[in-house]
Formats: structure tokens, C-alpha cells, sequence
């Protein structure tokens, strides 16, 4: 009796387990394409910055990478590529971009215009003055300015980079102080060049690394750079005296192409814009903080900041405001835009 028991026992034991395989086999023959749809899915972004490491926005570009796949149960998964890993040049990074080699890229003013030729009538010299005046148009016309950003790629954010300041050789106040001296431009905003030339200052063509050289050898007096660069790229050694006037604000975003984007699960894109918005607040905070510790720094060594009387500040608004509507010719600034937020302005001020 006992040998029976163990023998059915035995049989049972098999044909049990032979049907619990054949279950399994059928659940993942069935699973299979659930599985491999799931891995398809998967959206990698390459995210291409030429922001260093190791600073505020590059630690919230990281955080960024983290709540989105966090966000999305994994199936966003951005790499982060800080300090310009994947290309310094903008139009070469924007050339990436459309091709689809990387996904995303955080682009300055000079990037964005290579898109959106509009975004650079936000950087006309002293057209908007402060940080008030800047929330207050970038609010009223970002919408036209990402739907024109929107066609081949999709704006996540808005990055502020700062302001422009003059650092000079010799102490500048009004605009007669600086005509004397030569200017050092960057090629990458032809914009600020035109309208400097318009006043009649003198504009030598530099680059990022000829700076200091020319700087050094007497080729040039002066550059107009923000301070959150100008500190860490010893301007002020030389350029020692910087004007306390804003010239322009430096804008920049965050952009990744529209392949990309529609891509991603439009159930995710909800919480995952939500994110991008904190991550522009953070970028709002990072850069106000940087160029006020830039400005101490530069003081404690020897930079001379220059404070200027109303009437002198007046005197740059002046000399401007009867250069700029020239400019907006459609080449230099868009027409429709300067007029957009000439009105916005005279509101604002009112």
C-alpha cells in the first residue's frame, strides 16, 4: 500500500509539473511581445550642455535626468553630457540635433536664434533693464516665440544666463566714454555688434579664446560679457572697471527635437513638463545667485564697479532708443516682436 502512495504520489507530482511548464511556456510565449514592446519603449535623450560640471545648472540638468525616469517608470532615460562633451559650437550642436545624433541640447540666445531668429529681439541693448521688465515680456511672448521654436523641435525651458555688463580699460559712464576705446565682440551675437556699431563704437571681432590675448596686447579696451564669465575668464584683471548698467539679458532653454518628444508616452508628459518647470526655477535662481558672487569675488580683487546717476543712464537709453527702431528691419531684430514689446514695456513702466 505504501508503494502505491508513493507511486501516485510520483505520477501526480509529474503530471502536475508538467502542466504548471506548459502554463508557463504559454504565459511567456504570450508575455513575449508585451516584454519587447516594453524594452522598445524605452526613449534614450542625449542631452547635450556646454555648461561646465560641477555648477547649479548642471546639477539640476542632473536632477532633471533623475525625476524623468523616475517619472516616467523608466522608460525616459536622459544622459546628461555637461561641459560641451559633445560639441562647444552651437550650430554644430544644432546640427546634432536635427539629425537626431543626440535627442536634446541646452542652447544660449546665439543657439536659439539659429531656430528662432526672433529670440534675439529679447537681447537688443537696453530694451528690457531689469529682471522685472524681462518676467513680465517673456510671459506675454514666449508662447509665439515656441510656436515658432515648436515646429521642428519642443521648448522645455527657458534658461536666464545672465546680463551683459561693459568692462573696460578705462572708467565708462556714458556713452562718450566708450567710443574712444575699442570693443571686443564675440562673433556668436552679430546682433549686439549691429547695434553697437549703429551708436558708432568701435567693434573688434574676437573670440572666446582671443579675449584675454587681445586684451593683453592692446588690441581691444573693452567687452561687453556678464559677470557670472567674466570672473572666471580673468576679464576684470584687465577690463577693471565695469559699468553697474545692464545692456541686455542672455537667454538661453533647454530644447529636444520633436521625433523625440512624440516618442515619449503622452501620459508621462504631463509630470514631466511639471519637473522642467522647477528645473527653470532652480536656472532662475542659479544664475541671479552666480552673478552676484561673481561681482563680490571681482571687487575683492580688483574690480572697480561703476555706479551711474539716473541723467547717465538716461544718457545710454537715449542715445539707444534712437538707433534701435532702425534695427528692427526684420535682418537684425524682428519687426513685429520689437513693436510687440516696445508696447509691453511702455505698459509696464507706466
Amino acid at each position: 500500500m505504501a508503494k502505491l502512495i508513493t507511486l501516485v504520489k510520483k505520477d501526480w507530482f509529474r503530471r502536475g509539473m508538467g502542466a504548471f511548464f506548459t502554463a508557463l511556456v504559454a504565459y511567456m510565449a504570450a508575455a513575449a511581445p508585451l516584454f519587447a514592446q516594453r524594452r522598445d519603449s524605452v526613449v534614450e535623450v542625449k542631452l547635450a550642455s556646454i555648461i561646465p560640471d560641477n555648477t547649479d545648472w548642471s546639477r539640476a540638468l542632473d536632477r532633471l535626468a533623475k525625476e524623468w525616469y523616475n517619472a516616467s517608470n523608466g522608460q525616459v532615460v536622459v544622459s546628461v553630457y555637461h561641459g560641451g562633451q559633445l560639441g562647444s559650437a552651437e550650430k554644430d550642436i544644432l546640427r546634432k540635433l536635427k539629425g537626431n545624433t543626440i535627442q536634446a541640447a541646452v542652447f544660449t540666445s546665439a543657439g536659439l536664434s539659429l531656430i528662432a531668429p526672433e529670440t534675439l529681439t529679447l537681447s537688443a541693448p537696453f530694451f528690457i533693464r531689469n529682471d522685472n521688465e524681462l518676467n513680465y515680456v517673456l510671459n506675454a511672448v514666449k508662447d509665439d516665440l515656441e510656436n515658432k521654436i515648436n515646429k521642428d523641435y519642443f521648448m522645455l525651458a527657458w534658461a536666464k544666463s545672465g546680463w551683459l555688463k561693459i568692462f573696460s580699460r578705462n572708467p565708462v559712464r556714458v556713452p562718450a566714454d566708450l567710443k574712444p576705446q575699442i570693443i571686443g565682440s564675440l562673433n556668436e551675437i552679430p546682433v549686439m555688434n549691429a547695434a553697437f556699431k549703429s551708436m558708432g563704437f568701435q567693434i573688434q571681432m574676437a573670440d572666446f579664446n582671443s579675449i584675454i590675448i587681445s586684451l593683453n596686447s592692446g588690441k581691444i579696451d573693452a567687452v561687453y560679457q556678464t559677470p557670472a564669465y567674466a570672473a572666471p575668464a580673468q576679464i576684470f584683471g584687465i577690463a577693471k572697471n565695469m559699468m553697474d548698467l545692464n545692456i541686455a539679458p542672455i537667454m538661453g532653454g533647454v530644447v529636444i527635437n520633436q521625433q523625440t518628444w512624440k516618442r515619449i508616452n503622452d501620459a508621462y508628459k504631463p509630470r514631466l513638463l511639471a519637473i522642467v518647470k522647477e528645473i527653470e526655477r532652480e536656472f532662475d535662481g542659479a544664475v541671479s545667485k552666480l552673478e552676484s558672487e561673481a561681482i563680490q569675488v571681482m571687487s575683492k580683487n580688483g574690480l572697480n564697479v561703476i555706479p551711474l546717476t539716473p541723467a547717465q543712464e538716461q544718457t545710454w537709453y537715449n542715445e539707444i532708443g534712437s538707433k534701435i527702431p532702425a534695427l528692427a528691419n526684420d535682418k537684425i531684430f524682428n519687426r513685429s516682436l520689437y513693436n510687440k514689446i516696445s508696447s509691453l514695456l511702455q505698459d509696464y513702466r507706466k
